[in-house]
């Protein structure tokens, strides 16, 4: 498994980017955000990967940090969204535009990416807020914390669910997430969680 590549950026192309590591190019697939800040050719840039291996190929998916890579895994955990559809998604939302819809349930943003129906929105909005949830409170990959008990309304629920899907463990937004008031909407906690975490 191929986890990181950092070395010089010798080709950039729409959705599509090649890194030199000890004089072997790694092509990779990656979203307009990835792309737009990966810098001039020539210059030196560390990339999160995913390998991708089916029966009729196999590709790499490249991305600039931690959290886009998050959601790109969490959007193709979903029945019926590809690499390819999950790079679309993601190059026409940042991951907290991503969190921000998953965490209001708006699936009519999702569908503003070319080739994702309705439907499938719908799937990824529904699929992911289950996933998060079961890992919110239980053992995951995700939060890789023991369990954090977080007391408050459902906005604050969803709060640490849509901050979790951007990478940040439980142990981590818990806390901020304490400080902060109950009262206040989704949008608004997830907003100002990140104001303190950043």
């Amino acid at each position: 498994m191929i986890y990181s590549l950092r070395g010089r950026l010798t080709l950039k192309e729409h959705s599509f980017a090649v890194v030199e590591c000890g004089g072997v190019g790694y092509g990779f697939r990656t979203s307009y955000n990835t792309l737009s800040g990966l810098g001039e050719i020539g210059s030196e840039v560390t990339i999160y990967t995913h390998l991708s291996v089916r029966e009729d190929s196999v590709e790499l998916f490249g991305f600039s940090d931690m959290k886009e890579l998050n959601c790109f895994r969490m959007l193709i955990s979903v029945s019926g969204v590809g690499p390819k559809a999950a790079v679309s998604v993601l190059s026409d939302m940042s991951p907290e535009q991503f969190a921000f819809t998953v965490a209001s349930g708006d699936s009519k943003s999702i569908t503003r990416t070319k080739g994702i129906g309705i439907k499938t929105a719908q799937r990824i909005v529904l699929e992911l807020k289950d996933k998060i949830s079961a890992d919110a409170f239980g053992t995951s990959k995700i939060s890789g914390s023991p369990e954090v008990t977080v007391s408050g309304t459902s906005s604050v629920g969803e709060a640490l669910e849509a901050l979790m899907v951007l990478g940040y463990s439980q142990g981590e937004v818990a806390p901020v997430l304490r400080r902060l008031d109950p009262a206040l909407d989704t949008q608004e906690l997830i907003k100002s969680a990140l104001k303190a975490l950043s």
